[in-house]
C-alpha cells in the first residue's frame, strides 16, 4: 500500500513545474497520502516498518514538492500545512507525541559605566533592566559564555471526541542553580510552560494574555527589548474564540515597595488577575487586578488597591519580506508584568497603604531580510515609572531605555549564526544612572 501512494505522489519535478494544475494535482495525492497514513495509524492496521516505509516516502515527495513551488513562487502556503502535518514523533495508543526545541550558545562581552555586574548575575546571560548598575565606577569588558537558553519541548495530541486533546511541557536551564562556571557548569532544568489544551481552552502555565509574544523582534539576547515589553509566564485558564477574543484569569501576585526601595511579597492576593485580549491585524490588550497586603506587611492594617491597564502591539508586513512590530503598554499597577518586574506594583505611602505605581513603555523593531540566508533587526525600547513621592529619593528605577541592532545568517535551515550589539541605560529615582553596552556571538540550531 505504502509504495502505491509514494507511487501516486512522486512523479518527476520537471513535469510539475510546467504548470499550476500540475502542482496541484501533486499536492491533491500528497494530501490523500497523508489521510492515508494518518487512517491507519489510528486504526492500528500496518506494522511499524510498514509506516515508517511510508513515512520516509511522504517526506520526500513534500521535499520534492516544495523545490518544484519554491523554484515557481507558487502555493507555498499549502506546502508549509503540509510539512506542518509531517509524521514527526512517536505514537503510543493513540497519543502521538512530539519533541522539538533549539540548541544554542552564546558568547557575550559587556562593560557597565555605574559598577560591575556579579559574576553569578543572571544579567550576564541576557538584559535584565533593573539590574543594570548606577553610580559606582565602570567595569572593563567581561567575557562569558553559556548554553543555557539551551531549550527541550515536548507535545502530545490524542484524539477526544471531535476534538484534540493538547499538551505542552517546555524546559530550558536559564535562572536556575547549579555548578559553578570552573569546572561542570552544570545547571538545573526549569519549567517554562506546561499546559493543555482542548478546543479554545487552555489550563496551565503559559504566557500571559496580556502578552504578545508573535510581534517580539528577532534578537541574539534572550528578549531584546525587555525594558518595553509585556513579559510574564503564570497558571491562568483561558478561553479563546474564533473570531480571535481570549478572556482569561490568571495567577495573582502582588510586589510591594517599601520605604527603602525593598521588595515584599506579601502573598496576600485574593482575586486573579482577569485579561481580555483580541488578535486581529492589531492585537490589544486588557487588565484588571486587585493589589492586596495584610497586616502582616502593612503597618495600618490590611489594604487593597486597583491595577489596570492597556497594551497595543502588532506585527506589520513591510514589503513582501520585510516587518515593523511594536508593542506599547501604560497603566497603574502593572509592574510585574513589564520588563522582568522592574519597579514593583505598589509603594507603601505615608499612611501605611498600597499605592500603585503608573507606567507607560513600548518598542519598535524593523526586521529586514537582506537575501534568503540573511537578515537584521535593529530596535529600541523605553520604559518610564511615575513612582509615588515616598520613593523619589530612593534606588527604584525611573526609567531604562535600549538600542540593539543585530544581522543573522542561516547558512542551512534552522542552523542560526548572529551577533548582536545593544546598548542599554537605566536611571533611578536618585538621579543616579549607567549604562551597559554589550556584543553578543551566537550559534543556534532548532529541531
Amino acid at each position: 500500500m505504502a509504495a502505491l501512494l509514494a507511487a501516486s505522489a512522486l512523479v518527476p519535478a520537471s513535469a510539475s513545474a510546467q504548470d499550476n494544475a500540475s502542482i496541484e494535482d501533486r499536492l491533491d495525492r500528497l494530501e490523500a497520502m497523508m489521510e492515508r497514513l494518518e487512517a491507519r495509524l489510528d486504526a492500528a492496521q500496518s506494522t511499524s516498518a510498514e509506516d515508517a516505509a511510508m513515512a520516509q516516502e511522504m517526506r520526500a515527495a513534500v521535499a520534492e514538492t516544495r523545490a518544484v513551488a519554491e523554484q515557481q513562487g507558487q502555493i507555498e502556503t499549502r506546502v508549509a500545512a503540509m510539512e506542518e502535518k509531517d509524521t514527526q514523533g512517536f505514537r503510543i495508543g493513540g497519543t502521538q507525541f512530539s519533541l522539538g526545541g533549539y540548541v544554542k550558545m552564546d558568547a557575550i562581552s559587556q562593560r557597565t559605566s555605574g559598577g560591575q555586574v556579579p559574576g553569578d548575575s543572571i544579567n550576564r546571560d541576557f538584559l535584565i533592566p533593573s539590574l543594570i548598575p548606577v553610580g559606582g565606577s565602570a567595569s572593563g569588558w567581561d567575557t562569558h559564555f553559556h548554553a543555557r537558553q539551551t531549550r527541550m519541548i515536548l507535545k502530545t495530541a490524542t484524539p477526544v471526541g471531535d476534538k484534540t486533546l493538547g499538551s505542552h511541557i517546555e524546559m530550558d536551564f536559564l535562572v536556575t542553580s547549579g555548578g559553578d562556571q570552573r569546572v561542570s557548569n552544570s545547571y538545573v532544568p526549569r519549567m517554562r510552560q506546561a499546559f493543555l489544551t482542548y478546543g479554545g481552552w487552555t489550563f496551565g502555565q503559559a504566557w500571559s494574555t496580556f502578552q504578545n509574544v508573535g510581534a517580539l523582534p528577532e534578537s541574539v539576547d534572550f528578549v531584546g527589548v525587555m525594558p518595553g515589553t509585556v513579559f510574564n509566564r503564570q497558571a491562568m485558564i483561558r478561553y479563546k474564540t474564533k473570531s480571535g477574543i481570549s478572556i482569561a484569569v490568571e495567577q495573582p501576585e502582588t510586589t510591594i515597595t517599601n520605604s527603602v526601595g525593598g521588595r515584599i511579597l506579601p502573598s496576600d492576593d485574593q482575586m486573579p488577575d482577569v485579561i481580555v485580549r483580541y488578535d486581529g491585524p492589531v492585537t490589544v490588550a486588557a487588565i484588571a487586578r486587585q493589589l492586596n497586603a495584610s497586616d502582616n506587611v502593612l503597618a495600618s492594617g490590611s489594604d487593597s488597591a486597583w491595577g489596570y491597564g492597556v497594551s497595543v502591539s502588532g506585527k506589520i508586513p513591510i514589503g513582501e519580506k520585510d516587518d515593523f512590530r511594536f508593542m506599547g503598554t501604560v497603566g497603574d499597577g502593572l509592574g510585574r508584568y513589564i520588563g522582568a518586574n522592574i519597579v514593583n506594583d505598589a509603594a507603601i505611602d505615608a499612611n501605611g497603604n498600597l499605592d500603585p505605581i503608573f507606567t507607560y513603555s513600548g518598542y519598535a523593531a524593523f526586521r529586514h531580510v537582506w537575501t534568503d540566508k540573511m537578515r537584521s533587526t535593529i530596535a529600541g525600547s523605553y520604559f518610564k515609572a511615575d513612582n509615588p513621592v515616598s520613593l523619589t529619593s530612593g534606588s527604584p528605577t525611573d526609567n531604562v531605555w535600549n538600542a540593539m541592532a543585530n544581522i543573522i545568517y542561516s547558512p542551512v535551515p534552522k542552523l542560526d549564526l548572529g551577533i548582536e550589539y545593544m546598548y542599554a541605560e537605566r536611571e533611578n529615582e536618585a538621579g543616579a544612572s549607567g549604562n551597559l553596552q554589550k556584543v553578543q556571538a551566537t550559534a543556534k540550531y532548532a529541531f
